[in-house]
């Protein structure tokens, strides 16, 4: 549409787009996801995600109830892309560097769920539940080569652990060497499983 200048001409306006609730959606998590992960929950308020997302405060509350709310969608986003990019059922050879990509495609995210939310008492429940099932999955696998026991604990425990502080140490440092980042991880994570074979002790 054309609007008249002071001086009588007239200037061409573009269109605001409009964005579908689903995109703006989107939109808001996205910016979210960025805010939480520069400070954590406690510290990032609705003001700067909307800052953030160049929205007002009105138009967040149109798509989430409270600032707790926007959290846990976020939260649930990031659990479900980790989940459709790495699978859930298995521990295979591709499962770290599925992990590492799913990690680079979202490292906000990914940081979100187990850096600050591990740590957040009020969201601590959906990191409790990644972590039992990473656990079980872990735990089933292992057993096809270390006998049941506390070496399998120790394992199982053990791994699934190492293994995302490995992922978060790879992002902070800027996500060098991505091609041998897996191969790195991987020869750790065998190496403790060399520990909890029953070989490495043998009987006195």
């Amino acid at each position: 549409m054309d609007h008249p200048e002071a001086g009588g001409e007239a200037v061409a306006v573009p269109p605001v787009r409009r964005l579908r609730r689903a995109e703006r959606r989107e939109q808001i998590l996205d910016a979210a996801t960025r805010a939480f992960a520069r400070a954590g929950y406690a510290v990032t308020g609705l003001d700067d995600i909307a800052a953030e997302a160049e929205l007002t405060r009105a138009m967040l509350y149109r798509h989430f109830d409270s600032k707790a709310d926007l959290y846990r969608a976020v939260l649930d986003r990031a659990c479900t892309r980790l989940a459709e990019a790495t699978g859930a059922d298995d521990f295979g050879d591709d499962a770290i560097p599925a992990l590492l990509r799913a990690a680079a495609a979202d490292p906000d995210g990914f940081r979100l769920l187990f850096r600050h939310a591990a740590r957040e008492p009020d969201f601590r429940d959906l990191i409790d539940s990644i972590t039992a099932a990473s656990r079980e999955v872990g735990r089933r696998n292992l057993a096809r080569v270390i006998p049941e026991g506390p070496w399998l604990d120790w394992a199982a425990n053990l791994i699934p652990a190492f293994t995302l502080e490995a992922v978060i140490a790879w992002l902070d440092a800027g996500q060098p060497d991505p091609d041998q980042a897996a191969e790195r991880i991987t020869a750790a994570v065998h190496g403790v499983i060399a520990a909890a074979h029953p070989s490495a002790y043998p009987p006195a």
